[in-house]
């Protein structure tokens, strides 16, 4: 790390970046705690639950995907290129 020319940073905080980045690119729970080598799900949820997105999260994101097709296949079908 000193090579790296990185200060404050311990290497259990790369752990949890790591992680991090495996739950934001859509990992599921057995995947993480795998990766992490954690014996138990419960473990890794203990730690990082709060980083999964929710119920509410994933149907506010459908909902957004929803609405953006439609309005974009709005805006093809009126604008003067696409006659």
């Amino acid at each position: 790390m000193r090579d790296a020319g990185l200060s404050g940073i311990k290497l259990h905080d790369l752990r949890h970046f790591y992680a991090s980045g495996l739950i934001a690119a859509g990992c599921d729970v057995v995947t993480v705690q795998r990766s992490l080598g954690h014996t138990k799900a419960t473990t890794t949820l203990n730690t990082y639950a709060h980083l999964w997105p929710t119920a509410e999260d994933r149907t506010r994101n459908a909902a957004e995907s929803i609405m953006a097709a439609s309005i974009g296949g709005l805006l093809t079908e009126k604008s003067p290129a696409a006659e």
